[in-house]
């Protein structure tokens, strides 16, 4: 990896091995201006030092192992702004009236091709389901 440095951007032009290395540099510069050790810090987040030299390093982890680290290092303000909150507009609030959606529904474009698919399964004409003797 060619002179990748904390203070690069994010793009989405980088690889998943650029990003990873861009945030595990970031990572270690959180964690000396927090004066804390690897040691330390692995401790505080409950996970091994190995696997955080490796996040520093730049190489893979579990989600739920960047969140402990972030965690102990008081770094998950963060978080929120990687998937925000959607803001309700106020249309679909009078529609919805206090419910959440909770589906999707295809579009009729979508839809009109689905209803093909299965048009074959719908030509049988419908009867009460029996149990089998």
């Amino acid at each position: 990896m060619a002179n990748i440095t904390a203070d690069a951007s994010l793009t989405k032009t980088l690889t998943d091995a650029a990003i990873l290395a861009i945030l595990g540099a970031r990572l270690e510069r959180h964690r000396i201006a927090a004066e804390l050790t690897q040691a330390a810090l692995a401790e505080r987040a409950g996970v091994s030092k190995r696997t955080l030299e490796r996040i520093e390093a730049g190489e893979g982890s579990e989600l739920a192992t960047l969140l402990r680290i972030l965690r102990a290092l008081d770094r998950l303000d963060g978080v929120d702004a990687l998937i925000p909150e959607l803001p309700a507009s106020p249309l679909e609030e009078l529609k919805r009236k206090g419910r959440e959606r909770r589906r999707v529904r295809p579009s009729a474009s979508s839809a009109s091709s689905a209803s093909s698919a299965s048009s074959a399964s719908s030509a049988a004409p419908a009867r009460p389901w029996e149990w089998g003797e």
